[in-house]
Protein backbone atom coordinates (compact mmCIF):
# COMPACT_ATOMS: atom_id res chain seq x y z
CA UNK A 1 0.00 0.00 0.00
CA UNK A 2 2.73 2.37 0.72
CA UNK A 3 4.16 1.67 -3.06
CA UNK A 4 0.93 2.60 -3.83
CA UNK A 5 0.51 5.91 -2.15
CA UNK A 6 4.25 6.57 -3.51
CA UNK A 7 3.41 5.62 -7.05
CA UNK A 8 0.19 8.50 -6.58
CA UNK A 9 2.84 11.39 -5.25
CA UNK A 10 4.85 10.73 -7.36
CA UNK A 11 3.01 9.79 -10.97
CA UNK A 12 1.31 13.29 -10.19
CA UNK A 13 4.09 15.66 -9.75
CA UNK A 14 5.49 14.07 -12.89
CA UNK A 15 2.45 14.30 -14.59
CA UNK A 16 2.14 17.89 -13.50
CA UNK A 17 5.51 19.26 -14.65
CA UNK A 18 5.15 16.77 -17.92
CA UNK A 19 1.95 18.45 -18.93
CA UNK A 20 3.69 21.89 -18.75
CA UNK A 21 6.57 21.13 -20.94
CA UNK A 22 4.29 19.37 -23.21
CA UNK A 23 1.63 22.98 -23.45
CA UNK A 24 4.93 24.75 -23.71
CA UNK A 25 6.43 22.87 -26.70
CA UNK A 26 3.29 22.66 -28.07
CA UNK A 27 2.37 26.16 -28.85
CA UNK A 28 5.92 26.91 -29.82
CA UNK A 29 6.23 24.55 -32.21
CA UNK A 30 2.40 25.74 -33.63
CA UNK A 31 3.76 29.34 -33.21
CA UNK A 32 6.84 28.45 -35.32
CA UNK A 33 4.50 26.51 -38.05
CA UNK A 34 2.69 30.29 -38.27
CA UNK A 35 -0.40 29.01 -36.81
CA UNK A 36 -2.44 32.05 -35.01
CA UNK A 37 -2.30 33.20 -31.76
CA UNK A 38 -5.82 32.83 -30.95
CA UNK A 39 -6.46 29.32 -32.60
CA UNK A 40 -3.13 28.39 -30.33
CA UNK A 41 -5.07 29.83 -27.52
CA UNK A 42 -8.44 28.25 -28.13
CA UNK A 43 -7.08 24.33 -29.54
CA UNK A 44 -3.13 24.02 -28.79
CA UNK A 45 -3.48 24.98 -25.14
CA UNK A 46 -7.09 23.68 -24.42
CA UNK A 47 -6.06 20.01 -25.77
CA UNK A 48 -2.38 20.52 -23.70
CA UNK A 49 -3.98 21.27 -20.46
CA UNK A 50 -6.38 18.17 -21.15
CA UNK A 51 -3.38 15.73 -21.98
CA UNK A 52 -3.35 14.11 -19.10
CA UNK A 53 -6.83 13.35 -18.23
CA UNK A 54 -6.96 11.99 -21.71
CA UNK A 55 -3.72 9.51 -21.40
CA UNK A 56 -5.06 8.31 -17.67
CA UNK A 57 -8.76 7.72 -18.91
CA UNK A 58 -7.20 6.06 -21.73
CA UNK A 59 -5.29 4.29 -20.05
CA UNK A 60 -8.03 3.40 -16.88
CA UNK A 61 -10.25 2.16 -19.78
CA UNK A 62 -7.95 0.06 -21.26
CA UNK A 63 -7.54 -1.95 -17.79
CA UNK A 64 -10.97 -2.39 -16.85
CA UNK A 65 -11.11 0.72 -14.07
CA UNK A 66 -14.36 2.10 -16.19
CA UNK A 67 -14.80 4.12 -12.74
CA UNK A 68 -11.40 5.92 -12.71
CA UNK A 69 -11.68 6.79 -16.62
CA UNK A 70 -15.07 8.72 -16.13
CA UNK A 71 -14.41 9.76 -12.63
CA UNK A 72 -11.31 11.90 -13.99
CA UNK A 73 -13.22 13.12 -17.16
CA UNK A 74 -16.21 14.24 -14.79
CA UNK A 75 -14.18 15.12 -11.51
CA UNK A 76 -11.92 17.39 -13.70
CA UNK A 77 -14.87 19.50 -14.94
CA UNK A 78 -16.05 19.73 -11.56
CA UNK A 79 -12.76 20.76 -10.25
CA UNK A 80 -12.05 23.02 -13.03
CA UNK A 81 -14.92 25.30 -12.18
CA UNK A 82 -15.19 24.92 -8.73
CA UNK A 83 -12.27 24.76 -7.16
CA UNK A 84 -9.64 26.27 -10.05
CA UNK A 85 -12.13 28.93 -10.87
CA UNK A 86 -13.41 29.52 -7.57
CA UNK A 87 -10.10 29.83 -6.10
CA UNK A 88 -8.86 32.22 -8.89
CA UNK A 89 -11.91 34.53 -9.00
CA UNK A 90 -11.08 34.68 -5.29
CA UNK A 91 -8.03 35.89 -5.50
CA UNK A 92 -8.47 38.08 -8.56
CA UNK A 93 -11.85 38.66 -10.01
CA UNK A 94 -11.80 37.29 -13.81
CA UNK A 95 -13.49 39.62 -16.98
CA UNK A 96 -14.06 37.96 -20.03
CA UNK A 97 -13.70 40.26 -22.97
CA UNK A 98 -13.60 37.34 -26.10
CA UNK A 99 -16.68 37.16 -27.68
CA UNK A 100 -15.31 33.74 -28.67
CA UNK A 101 -15.53 32.61 -24.76
CA UNK A 102 -18.58 33.43 -24.51
CA UNK A 103 -19.82 31.79 -27.76
CA UNK A 104 -17.83 28.57 -26.21
CA UNK A 105 -20.03 28.69 -22.44
CA UNK A 106 -23.05 28.23 -24.69
CA UNK A 107 -21.18 25.04 -26.79
CA UNK A 108 -20.26 24.13 -23.02
CA UNK A 109 -23.50 23.78 -21.47
CA UNK A 110 -25.26 21.66 -24.67
CA UNK A 111 -22.12 19.53 -24.56
CA UNK A 112 -22.76 18.92 -21.06
CA UNK A 113 -26.92 18.20 -21.58
CA UNK A 114 -25.36 15.62 -24.39
CA UNK A 115 -23.37 13.64 -21.54
CA UNK A 116 -26.24 13.70 -19.33
CA UNK A 117 -28.56 12.38 -22.10
CA UNK A 118 -26.09 9.46 -23.00
CA UNK A 119 -25.95 8.45 -19.50
CA UNK A 120 -29.21 8.03 -18.79
CA UNK A 121 -29.01 3.92 -19.36
CA UNK A 122 -25.97 3.73 -16.83
CA UNK A 123 -23.11 3.45 -19.75
CA UNK A 124 -21.73 4.92 -22.10
CA UNK A 125 -21.17 2.35 -25.15
CA UNK A 126 -19.31 2.58 -28.31
CA UNK A 127 -21.96 3.96 -30.37
CA UNK A 128 -22.07 6.88 -27.44
CA UNK A 129 -18.56 7.30 -27.77
CA UNK A 130 -18.48 7.59 -31.41
CA UNK A 131 -21.13 10.42 -30.57
CA UNK A 132 -19.25 12.52 -28.68
CA UNK A 133 -15.73 12.09 -30.91
CA UNK A 134 -18.12 13.11 -34.26
CA UNK A 135 -19.16 16.16 -31.89
CA UNK A 136 -15.77 16.88 -31.00
CA UNK A 137 -14.27 16.71 -34.24
CA UNK A 138 -17.13 18.96 -35.74
CA UNK A 139 -16.62 21.94 -32.38
CA UNK A 140 -12.87 21.54 -33.57
CA UNK A 141 -13.48 22.57 -37.44
CA UNK A 142 -15.84 25.54 -36.20
CA UNK A 143 -13.04 26.38 -33.59
CA UNK A 144 -10.54 26.37 -36.09
CA UNK A 145 -12.50 28.27 -38.82
CA UNK A 146 -13.01 31.09 -36.16
CA UNK A 147 -9.45 31.18 -34.87
CA UNK A 148 -8.53 31.37 -39.05
CA UNK A 149 -11.18 33.92 -39.50
CA UNK A 150 -10.90 36.51 -36.37
CA UNK A 151 -8.21 38.91 -36.91
CA UNK A 152 -8.75 40.75 -33.36
CA UNK A 153 -9.98 39.01 -30.01
CA UNK A 154 -9.05 39.36 -26.64
CA UNK A 155 -7.93 36.02 -26.42
CA UNK A 156 -5.65 36.08 -29.39
CA UNK A 157 -4.05 39.78 -28.03
CA UNK A 158 -2.98 38.10 -24.86
CA UNK A 159 -1.91 34.25 -26.66
CA UNK A 160 0.30 36.87 -28.99
CA UNK A 161 1.86 38.54 -25.68
CA UNK A 162 2.44 35.26 -24.05
CA UNK A 163 3.86 33.54 -26.88
CA UNK A 164 6.05 36.89 -27.60
CA UNK A 165 7.16 36.79 -23.90
CA UNK A 166 7.67 32.72 -23.85
CA UNK A 167 9.76 32.47 -27.56
CA UNK A 168 12.25 29.66 -28.02
CA UNK A 169 14.08 27.67 -31.01
CA UNK A 170 12.10 25.42 -32.44
CA UNK A 171 14.53 22.88 -31.84
CA UNK A 172 14.22 23.20 -28.12
CA UNK A 173 10.22 23.42 -28.83
CA UNK A 174 10.49 20.47 -30.66
CA UNK A 175 12.31 18.33 -27.52
CA UNK A 176 10.09 19.56 -24.82
CA UNK A 177 6.98 18.47 -26.71
CA UNK A 178 8.54 14.81 -27.38
CA UNK A 179 9.92 14.66 -23.39
CA UNK A 180 6.65 16.14 -22.21
CA UNK A 181 4.64 13.86 -23.87
CA UNK A 182 6.38 10.83 -23.16
CA UNK A 183 6.68 11.74 -19.53
CA UNK A 184 3.09 12.40 -19.80
CA UNK A 185 2.32 8.76 -20.19
CA UNK A 186 4.35 6.76 -18.51
CA UNK A 187 3.36 9.64 -15.43
CA UNK A 188 -0.04 8.77 -16.02
CA UNK A 189 0.61 4.63 -15.58
CA UNK A 190 2.77 5.13 -12.95
CA UNK A 191 -0.88 7.03 -11.14
CA UNK A 192 -3.99 4.91 -12.55
CA UNK A 193 -1.74 2.21 -11.21
CA UNK A 194 -1.20 3.39 -7.80
CA UNK A 195 -4.78 4.79 -7.96
CA UNK A 196 -6.48 1.32 -8.59
CA UNK A 197 -3.98 -0.35 -5.61
CA UNK A 198 -5.40 2.01 -2.94
CA UNK A 199 -8.80 1.56 -4.12
CA UNK A 200 -8.82 -1.97 -4.23
CA UNK A 201 -6.93 -1.64 -0.86
CA UNK A 202 -9.64 0.63 1.17
CA UNK A 203 -12.52 -1.09 -0.42
CA UNK A 204 -13.34 2.19 -1.90
CA UNK A 205 -14.75 2.39 -5.71
CA UNK A 206 -12.48 3.36 -8.71
CA UNK A 207 -15.20 6.39 -9.31
CA UNK A 208 -14.80 7.80 -6.26
CA UNK A 209 -10.43 8.04 -6.38
CA UNK A 210 -11.49 9.00 -10.35
CA UNK A 211 -13.31 11.89 -9.09
CA UNK A 212 -11.15 12.79 -6.58
CA UNK A 213 -7.78 12.24 -6.06
CA UNK A 214 -7.36 11.85 -10.06
CA UNK A 215 -9.20 14.35 -10.72
CA UNK A 216 -7.32 17.20 -8.82
CA UNK A 217 -4.30 15.60 -9.74
CA UNK A 218 -4.79 16.14 -13.47
CA UNK A 219 -6.41 19.27 -13.36
CA UNK A 220 -3.53 20.67 -11.52
CA UNK A 221 -1.92 22.27 -15.01
CA UNK A 222 -5.15 24.25 -15.14
CA UNK A 223 -4.91 25.34 -11.86
CA UNK A 224 -1.13 26.96 -12.45
CA UNK A 225 -2.24 28.37 -15.35
CA UNK A 226 -5.59 29.79 -14.28
CA UNK A 227 -3.83 31.17 -11.47
CA UNK A 228 -1.10 32.52 -13.10
CA UNK A 229 -2.56 34.22 -16.19
CA UNK A 230 -5.51 35.73 -13.88
CA UNK A 231 -1.91 37.58 -11.92
CA UNK A 232 -0.72 38.48 -15.01
CA UNK A 233 -3.50 39.98 -16.41
CA UNK A 234 -4.64 37.56 -18.97
CA UNK A 235 -8.22 36.89 -17.92
CA UNK A 236 -9.39 35.68 -21.40
CA UNK A 237 -6.85 33.05 -21.20
CA UNK A 238 -7.65 32.00 -17.73
CA UNK A 239 -11.21 31.16 -18.72
CA UNK A 240 -10.22 30.13 -22.19
CA UNK A 241 -8.27 27.29 -20.74
CA UNK A 242 -11.26 26.09 -18.39
CA UNK A 243 -13.76 26.02 -20.98
CA UNK A 244 -11.76 24.51 -23.50
CA UNK A 245 -10.98 21.98 -20.93
CA UNK A 246 -13.86 20.90 -19.81
CA UNK A 247 -15.42 20.87 -23.25
CA UNK A 248 -12.14 18.38 -24.33
CA UNK A 249 -12.90 16.14 -21.13
CA UNK A 250 -16.78 15.62 -21.92
CA UNK A 251 -16.10 14.78 -25.58
CA UNK A 252 -12.82 14.37 -26.35
CA UNK A 253 -11.42 11.89 -22.99
CA UNK A 254 -15.29 10.10 -22.25
CA UNK A 255 -15.16 9.64 -26.01
CA UNK A 256 -11.58 8.00 -26.19
CA UNK A 257 -11.89 6.02 -23.11
CA UNK A 258 -15.17 4.82 -24.04
CA UNK A 259 -13.98 3.75 -27.73
CA UNK A 260 -11.59 1.66 -26.15
CA UNK A 261 -14.12 0.31 -23.75
CA UNK A 262 -17.22 0.53 -23.04
CA UNK A 263 -17.75 2.43 -19.80
CA UNK A 264 -20.29 0.84 -17.39
CA UNK A 265 -21.10 2.91 -14.27
CA UNK A 266 -23.73 3.06 -11.43
CA UNK A 267 -26.59 5.36 -11.53
CA UNK A 268 -25.05 8.11 -9.21
CA UNK A 269 -22.75 8.89 -11.97
CA UNK A 270 -25.83 10.96 -13.85
CA UNK A 271 -28.08 11.64 -10.38
CA UNK A 272 -24.72 12.81 -8.36
CA UNK A 273 -21.76 13.87 -10.20
CA UNK A 274 -23.16 15.04 -13.33
CA UNK A 275 -26.15 16.96 -11.59
CA UNK A 276 -23.35 18.35 -10.14
CA UNK A 277 -21.08 19.51 -13.12
CA UNK A 278 -24.31 20.54 -15.04
CA UNK A 279 -25.47 22.74 -12.02
CA UNK A 280 -21.60 24.31 -12.07
CA UNK A 281 -21.45 24.78 -15.81
CA UNK A 282 -25.05 26.67 -16.07
CA UNK A 283 -24.17 29.04 -12.84
CA UNK A 284 -20.60 29.79 -14.62
CA UNK A 285 -22.95 30.53 -17.66
CA UNK A 286 -25.40 32.31 -15.58
CA UNK A 287 -22.80 34.31 -14.02
CA UNK A 288 -19.76 34.81 -16.15
CA UNK A 289 -22.14 35.76 -19.50
CA UNK A 290 -23.48 39.07 -19.86
CA UNK A 291 -25.70 40.57 -22.48
CA UNK A 292 -25.75 44.17 -21.64
CA UNK A 293 -22.17 45.20 -19.73
CA UNK A 294 -18.83 43.17 -19.80
CA UNK A 295 -18.75 39.36 -18.48
CA UNK A 296 -17.28 39.04 -14.94
CA UNK A 297 -17.02 36.35 -12.49
CA UNK A 298 -16.40 38.57 -8.85
CA UNK A 299 -14.78 37.08 -5.62
CA UNK A 300 -18.45 36.80 -3.93
CA UNK A 301 -19.69 34.46 -7.43
CA UNK A 302 -15.59 32.55 -7.04
CA UNK A 303 -16.71 31.73 -3.14
CA UNK A 304 -20.00 30.18 -4.12
CA UNK A 305 -18.20 28.22 -6.70
CA UNK A 306 -15.49 27.08 -4.07
CA UNK A 307 -17.77 26.70 -1.89
CA UNK A 308 -19.95 24.38 -3.95
CA UNK A 309 -16.90 22.45 -4.58
CA UNK A 310 -15.60 22.08 -1.15
CA UNK A 311 -19.32 20.94 -0.34
CA UNK A 312 -19.53 18.10 -3.27
CA UNK A 313 -16.21 17.18 -2.19
CA UNK A 314 -16.86 16.54 1.43
CA UNK A 315 -20.41 14.68 0.27
CA UNK A 316 -18.02 11.71 -1.61
CA UNK A 317 -15.64 11.38 1.37
CA UNK A 318 -19.06 10.62 3.48
CA UNK A 319 -19.97 8.37 1.77
CA UNK A 320 -16.92 6.62 1.80
CA UNK A 321 -16.95 6.69 5.84
CA UNK A 322 -21.15 5.78 5.64
CA UNK A 323 -20.03 2.72 3.27
CA UNK A 324 -17.23 1.47 5.50
CA UNK A 325 -19.17 1.76 8.88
Amino acid sequence: MTLAFVAVVVGLALLVWSADRFVDGAASTARHFGMPALLIGMVVVGFGTSAPEMVVSALAASQGSPGIALGNAYGSNITNIGLILGLTALITPIAVNSRVLRKELVILSAVTALAAWQLRDGDITRLDAVVLLVVFAGLMGWTISQGLRRKSDALGREMEQVLDDDAVPIRRAVYWLVVGLALLIASSRLLVWGAVEIAEGFGVSDLIIGLTVVAVGTSLPELASTIIATRRGEHDIAIGNILGSNMFNTLAVVGIAGAIHPLIVGPEVLSRDVLVMAVLTLSLFGIGYRFLRPARINRVEGAVLLAGYVGYTGYLISTVFVARA
